[in-house]
């Protein structure tokens, strides 16, 4: 009999065990050559840049398959509206966690303000100054390839749904566009993969020009608010997500964080989560989740479900009006954090875009505190770290419990993969047998995959459905 040839070796663990190599020689280049280091920057924003330009044909592919497989429109909808539902609670549980930690501690008291950086929150706020219609405007491209060419995500959303909708209401004739999508996405993954070696390199560039450039007086002096800040973005995600997680899967939370280990470091090592934006997507898909839920969930998140900015925005504030000596009282901090909350949505994916919103929100409220958004700009790499990764944990907690609440999860497959039966394949991010059904050939065209033919995962989705 013959043998059966022997499985490839992962060498991808090499890779991470390279990014954190590479991570505490940022740290050491930045604090011994301060000013060689920050000349390294542009090697982590070319690399941040690179997975930026995988997103939107990521985003287009994934949703496009999960939609225009979808039998039932309605189902799309039904998604859509409970994600968008929970976004919003849970922005207000984060802002209420960050305001009542931020007034247990009183961050910023017997801090000092230069004239630099009294300048500086004034720039952060003119450049935030953009309306709700000028947010929603933006969502639509200027034309139908645009939405790629300028790395919106909201707006390749809006171009994926109108064409999953479209392939959806065109049956059969459809489907042979699907299935050239399907080969599509692989190809992007497999770039997506490639790239994934570049990530040493982008991390090292970095860590070392953030390092250079804040140095170690200004972490001293504001350790307060960033540890404070920390602690808080930590208890969120262990208390918070971890017991709604817990009651409504019934999945460990720190399971889930170690099957999303290496995004994790991949966020820590870049701070920024649009480089994990595109794993988390396939990770999810493989864990069991049905792809048109991790279709619209993830990329409307990304949005939407910000718990980490939101924290932030809260305890910046608090942290502002004590160092500048004009305390907010609780029906001010109320009113300017949840003018706070809608505003981060028009400035999502926008670079810098807490310090923006941070600046403009105090603009609107209370004009002499805009002087004080000099004093975190310091220290906004380190805390946008935190940031990233709880706004990260929150799409990926997200993700499985509206699946969950919508009955497009397989809880067998979420066991096995989490206990590591079935492996995530690095080198396409795909799973042959799901990226092949997910292609929509023939099995998808008669519907024979079960909920309404959503072809994401191996066995049907409402064999082994999780219910809340």
């Amino acid at each position: 009999m013959a043998k059966a040839p022997a499985a490839k070796r992962d060498r991808t663990h090499y890779l991470y065990i390279a990014v954190i190599i590479a991570v505490v020689l940022g740290i050491g280049v930045g604090l011994l050559f301060p000013d060689f280091a920050t000349e390294l920057k542009p090697l982590g924003t070319g690399f941040v840049n690179l997975i930026k330009m995988m997103i939107s044909p990521i985003i287009f592919c994934t949703i496009v398959l999960g939609v225009g497989s979808v039998r039932k429109a309605a189902k799309v909808g039904k998604v859509g509206g409970l994600a968008l539902a929970y976004f919003v609670a849970m922005s207000v549980v984060a802002l209420a966690i960050g305001l009542i930690v931020g007034n247990i501690l009183h961050p910023g008291s017997g801090m000092d303000i230069t004239d630099s950086e009294k300048g500086a929150g004034h720039d952060a706020a003119e450049e935030a100054n953009k309306g709700l219609v000028d947010f929603a405007l933006g969502i639509i491209p200027k034309t139908l390839v645009s939405a790629f060419t300028e790395g919106e995500v909201l707006q390749t959303l809006l171009v994926a749904l109108l064409v999953g909708f479209a392939l959806q209401a065109m049956g059969r004739s459809g489907e042979p566009i699907l299935r050239g999508i399907g080969h599509i996405q692989k190809l992007v993954f497999r770039v997506l993969a490639m790239i994934m070696w570049a990530a040493p390199i982008g991390a090292f560039g970095a860590m070392a020009a953030v390092v250079g450039e804040t140095g170690t007086d200004a972490l001293k002096a504001l350790a307060t608010i960033m540890i404070g800040f920390y602690v808080t973005c930590a208890l969120f995600i262990l208390i918070v997500l971890g017991t709604l997680l817990r009651l409504v899967t019934g999945v460990n939370l720190f399971k889930l964080l170690k099957y999303l280990g290496r995004e994790f470091l991949l966020i820590l090592s870049t701070s920024s989560s649009e480089s994990a934006l595109p794993r988390l997507i396939a990770k999810m898909e493989h864990l069991g989740v049905s792809r048109p839920v991790v279709g619209i969930t993830v990329p409307t998140g990304y949005s939407f479900n910000l718990d980490g900015t939101m924290i932030y925005l809260t305890m910046s504030s608090l942290f502002i009006a004590e160092a500048m000596d004009q305390p907010l009282g609780v029906g001010e901090q109320i009113s300017l954090l949840l003018f706070m909350m809608i505003a981060s949505k028009g400035a999502a994916g926008v670079s810098g875009s807490g310090i923006a919103v941070l600046a403009s929100g105090l603009q609107s409220h209370k004009p002499a505190l805009v002087d004080g958004v000099g004093l975190i700009i310091g220290v906004d790499r380190f805390m946008s770290e935190a940031r990233a990764l709880t706004n990260f944990a929150g799409n990926a907690v997200a993700t499985l419990l509206i699946g969950t609440w919508t009955k497009e999860v397989d809880r067998q497959r979420v066991d096995d993969v989490l206990a590591g039966r079935l492996p995530f394949d690095e080198k396409t991010l795909l799973d042959d047998g799901a990226s092949e059904s997910g292609t929509v050939g023939p099995e998808g065209a008669d519907g024979a995959d079960g909920a309404d033919g959503v072809p994401s995962q191996p066995e049907s989705s409402e064999k082994k459905s999780v219910t809340a």
